[in-house]
């Protein structure tokens, strides 16, 4: 993966040396998990069969939801961050926590709610009177996977504490910056019903996350094989890791050499061009959208065991990707139209590019 001058690999602060004893233990483990890890993931197949492992896994807890885990899987992959939004008890947290225990990734979990503050999320400074010195006490984003539960009931303050964790993997605090563990992703839900006392996410920070999808009702036969896994205990509970996070970190820099041929390239870029221009759009897809769709098109390949990029590749992550990037009219949305809608339209009248397999 290239380095920048925002890498947190770059940065010469070391992170937090104080962490709690818990938080000490878990990185222990993770050491352990990762040095212990002999596979190499180094191919497009590579990663085709770590996602297998992973999907297979997670479905041992999560039934019938196989596109959605593909989606979860694109956007970590791909460096990004997940949106999660739906109605109450489809299982979001659910997905998170499985996602966290395949891969043997440190997870925590942050309650947002109206009274959390920002050194609840980031952590803050305490006074040591034994040393007469601040230690940094650090805040639960210091994990590797960090579900962001319910993120529309906390203050916009404590929403924007993230923006740097998704934006650079990193935290600062009274002016020094810790990195953060990578493989790091935020995975946030919230609920469109019931919006007393909620802050609806701006659209600058909803552009920070790569995908947005929601989960849906199971069917009566999902609800059933639901209900024989739950009868004994929480199914979550009996998963193990089946991969580690060093994997995770490898399939990332492998997934940046998928190739992309300039066919394809060019009609990612008419798609979010049209979301400029479209008549019932007020503002379309920024070039953050073009960036996310060009490196989520890239780790669908990947999962699929391809080394390039196919034009139904980005058909099937576009929905996604774009949906919660672009802003409808208000007169449109009087005549029912919505951002899935208009994406749906500028994509099945854009002509599909004819690309060779042998690519």
């Amino acid at each position: 993966m290239p380095s920048s001058p925002n890498d947190p690999q770059n940065r010469n602060t070391p992170p937090p040396s104080n962490l709690s004893s818990a938080a000490a233990r878990e990185n222990t483990a993770q050491s352990t998990r990762s040095a212990a890890s002999s596979a190499v993931i180094q191919t497009p197949q590579d990663v085709g069969n770590l996602s297998k492992r992973i999907i297979g896994n997670v479905e041992q807890a999560i039934v019938g939801k196989r596109k959605q885990l593909i989606l979860s899987l694109v956007t970590w992959l791909s460096g990004g961050h997940l949106l999660l939004e739906d109605v109450p008890g489809v299982a979001k947290t659910m997905l998170a926590r499985a996602l966290a225990k395949s891969v043997g990734c440190t997870f925590k979990r942050v309650q947002c709610t109206p009274d959390l503050l920002p050194t609840d999320v980031t952590g803050t400074s305490i006074f040591n009177q034994k040393s007469g010195e601040f230690e940094f006490r650090a805040g639960p984003v210091f994990t590797q996977i960090l579900l962001a539960d319910e993120i529309n009931r906390a203050t916009p303050r404590t929403q924007a504490s993230l923006l740097e964790a998704m934006a650079e993997a990193c935290v600062t605090a009274d002016g020094v910056t810790h990195t953060l563990r990578p493989p790091f992703v935020v995975i946030a839900t919230q609920n469109p019903v019931d919006h007393e006392g909620t802050f609806p996410l701006p659209e600058a920070q909803l552009d920070r996350f790569m995908m947005r999808f929601s989960l849906g009702y199971p069917s009566m036969e999902e609800e059933l094989r639901m209900l024989e896994l739950l009868q004994h205990r929480h199914p979550v509970d009996g998963l193990r890791a089946v991969a580690t996070a060093d994997e995770i970190a490898s399939a990332q820099n492998v997934i940046r050499q998928i190739h992309v041929d300039p066919r394809v390239r060019q009609y990612l870029l008419q798609i979010v061009s049209e979301t400029r221009s479209h008549q019932d759009i007020a503002l379309g897809g920024s070039p953050r959208a073009t960036i996310a769709l060009f490196r989520c098109s890239q780790a669908m390949a990947a999962i699929l065991g391809r080394s390039y990029v196919l034009p139904d590749d980005i058909k099937k992550i576009v929905a996604p990707v774009m949906n919660h990037r672009v802003i409808v009219r208000p007169e449109s949305r009087l005549r029912k139209v919505t951002a899935e809608k208009v994406i749906e339209e500028i994509v099945g009248e854009i002509a599909v590019p004819t690309i060779q397999a042998s690519v």
